[in-house]
């Protein structure tokens, strides 16, 4: 979009330059170079048009409208070097400072596209005061004076880019002419990106995947699979956290109803599904691309150039019903959108900082990543710069950061010396203040008790301070396999269902938890007969008493359900504790609590007479009371089928 924005200033400034009574030069040759150069440019052949250019210079040193024509020719290429040297070349020819405020605008951009922000403010303050505004050099005048603004704010604001040390992933992974938009899954076990084999926007796009080997390498790319990839362009991509559930974009001849759509594919076992059209609550007869997935796969965001929009690309948001369709998309308003461009939307897998690529917003110049932070009513807070070293003077987008928050991935295009363009993968240690909430996960694999054979089971995250669902995905039906992002300042209760089977529960306090070691627990479900038992890990008493606390609720409800939906079951509450304290002591306070439990299932409508209780004491550990986590383990509510 910048560069469309670059164009139109381009034959503006064209115009105001050459709407002379002649070209400033009398050879016959240099204009006949110049003419054919205008006409090579018109078509489309920039190399063949610059070689016009200086060969018009070669028979005219003086010829300055040559100068100017190749300063912006090298400039819609980025190469900001030769253009800003052909803009000084021509101002120092032309004394005229009414033709010379064409040269400080254009040389002005190129500078603040360069990083030199003193001589970009410099320049750009000269044109603005000695031009006079007019509806033709609107766009300039507003373009001259966001540039001014974000030179200063950068000027302030650089002094960390000193300490940036970006790393290039290797060459094993960035083997491809170009390479970008990474995505990982929460475990950084898989690297997903978009490869194209030239740089030229007909080449064809694939998505492909690199794999970590046993010492933390990545392997060669895949492509990702022959049911998602084809002949046609598949590209930007998004993955669920346990790398399941892909969402990407298909620009040609798949059953798209605009110019670019998205498409879901997900994988079962080893194969991915073939990808299904998001539909028209999605997508639109416009643009939709760039798409970021929240950790369980259930919240879109991604980008479309649609009508009713804030801006010219906005950001949209679309979220998984109870039936398992993708709502009708919204725009995220002008909390994040501006009237300018918004593109390559990140939700860290936290779930509430959210990241973004803006050219609307005060910054280093070109696109800046900028973060906002989700509030618990759901309201985005203002737009913050990622700064330096993050931001620079040049376009950033495309970036990830890992679930941890330590690092960040991320696709930066460079000119070589031939004037193609060739992007490459990076990977840079995140500063301190930028990082997000830190999230951990668990993992691992859901087996029938009896047999061992893998379950498909749903997975839920209940935040247990809140009573709130937080999360909520499936196990996968071949493997069992199963991942959870945890995010760090709350308390959760996990909990595995199948029907037939008696739920699992699982709790994890991460209010002050600092470890990020990934949690492995393989979970065997027990079908629900005579003598099954689970325990409740999130039933909670007040120290040394029987009053529930209000955090048990959630565990508490999730019993009930499970006796309104198998009405045939009677179950036995039985309260235990640790060996501290006398036996007596010990089997009447387990006994209390145990009444306590059962007295709050049959005041929410389960008859008496399936509901029993017992107090154990401690006459059945599960664990060695001589540790602390051995005593912890030992202090537990279970029920048992009779």
């Amino acid at each position: 979009m910048r560069c469309l924005l670059i164009f139109f200033v381009f034959l503006i400034s064209l115009t105001q330059l050459n709407a002379q009574p002649a070209l400033h030069t009398k050879s016959k040759k240099a204009i006949e170079f110049y003419n054919t150069a205008d006409n090579f440019r018109v078509r489309g052949q920039y190399k063949q048009a610059i070689e016009m250019l200086e060969q018009a210079i070669e028979k005219d040193k003086n010829f300055i409208e040559a100068y100017f024509r190749l300063g912006q020719t090298f400039k819609s290429f980025k190469q900001y070097p030769k253009s800003i040297q052909y803009f000084e070349k021509g101002m120092a020819i032309e004394k005229d400072e009414r033709l010379n405020r064409a040269f400080w605008y254009e040389l002005g951009e190129a500078y603040f596209l360069s990083g030199n922000y003193e001589d970009a403010a410099t320049l750009l303050t000269q044109y603005i005061q000695a031009e006079v505004p007019s509806f033709q050099n609107k766009a300039r005048f507003d373009n001259a004076r966001k540039i001014i603004d974000n030179a200063e704010y950068a000027k302030k604001n650089q002094q960390l880019a000193k300490d940036f040390k970006q790393q290039a992933l290797s060459d094993t992974v960035n083997c491809f002419v170009m390479q970008y938009f990474p995505v990982l899954t929460a475990d950084q076990q898989m690297l997903i990106y978009t490869r194209r084999e030239g740089n030229s926007n007909t080449d064809d796009e694939d998505i492909v995947i690199s794999k970590k080997d046993e010492r933390g390498r990545w392997l060669a790319p895949v492509s990702i699979s022959a049911n998602i990839n084809s002949g046609l362009n598949e590209g930007t991509s998004a993955i669920s956290a346990d790398g399941r559930k892909l969402i990407f974009t298909s620009c040609v001849g798949r059953d798209g109803w605009g110019s670019c759509d998205l498409y879901e594919s997900n994988k079962v076992g080893e194969q991915w599904s073939e990808p299904k059209n998001l539909g028209q609550m999605v997508n639109s007869s416009d643009w939709e691309s760039q798409p970021s997935l929240s950790a369980d796969g259930r919240t879109l965001y991604f980008v479309s150039d649609r009508k009713g929009g804030v801006g010219r690309r906005d950001i949209w948001i679309s979220t998984l019903d109870a039936k398992g369709n993708w709502t009708k998309a919204r725009n995220l308003g002008k909390e994040i959108n501006t009237v300018y461009d918004e593109i390559s939307p990140f939700i860290h897998v936290n779930n509430s900082t959210f990241y973004f690529a803006t050219n609307g917003l005060t910054g280093f110049g070109g696109y800046d990543i900028h973060y906002s932070e989700r509030s618990t009513g759901g309201k985005w807070s203002a737009p913050v710069n990622m700064g330096a070293p993050i931001n620079n003077h040049e376009d950033q987008f495309s970036l990830f950061i890992t679930a941890d928050g330590e690092k960040a991935f991320y696709s930066h295009e460079s000119l070589g010396e031939n004037g193609q363009s060739f992007s490459k993968l990076y990977e840079v240690v995140v500063p301190e203040p930028q990082r997000p909430r830190q999230t951990n996960f668990v993992k691992g694999i859901i087996t029938d008790k009896e047999s061992g054979k893998p379950l498909l089971a749903s997975v839920e995250l209940i935040n247990i301070d809140k009573d709130t669902l937080e999360a909520f995905t499936t196990s996968d039906s071949i493997s069992g396999a199963y991942l959870m992002v945890l995010a760090k300042g709350a308390n959760y209760a996990l909990y595995i269902n199948r029907k037939d089977y008696l739920f699992k529960s699982l709790s994890f306090d991460f209010i002050n938890e600092q470890s990020i070691e990934p949690i492995i627990i393989n979970i065997a479900l027990e079908k629900v007969k005579a003598g099954s038992i689970t325990v409740l890990n999130n039933i909670f008493f007040e120290f040394d008493k029987y009053d529930l606390t209000p955090n048990s609720l959630p565990e508490l409800d999730k019993v009930v359900r499970f006796l309104l939906n198998d009405t045939k079951a009677s179950i036995e509450i039985g309260g235990h504790t640790d060996a501290t304290g006398s036996d007596g002591y010990n089997r009447q306070l387990s006994e209390r609590r145990a009444s306590t439990v059962a007295a709050y299932l049959i005041k929410k409508g389960i008859p008496q007479k399936r509901v029993f209780y017992k107090g154990y004491g401690s006459s059945n550990p599960i664990a060695p009371n001589s540790t602390e986590m051995g005593q912890k383990l030992n202090r537990r509510i279970e029920f048992r089928v009779l």
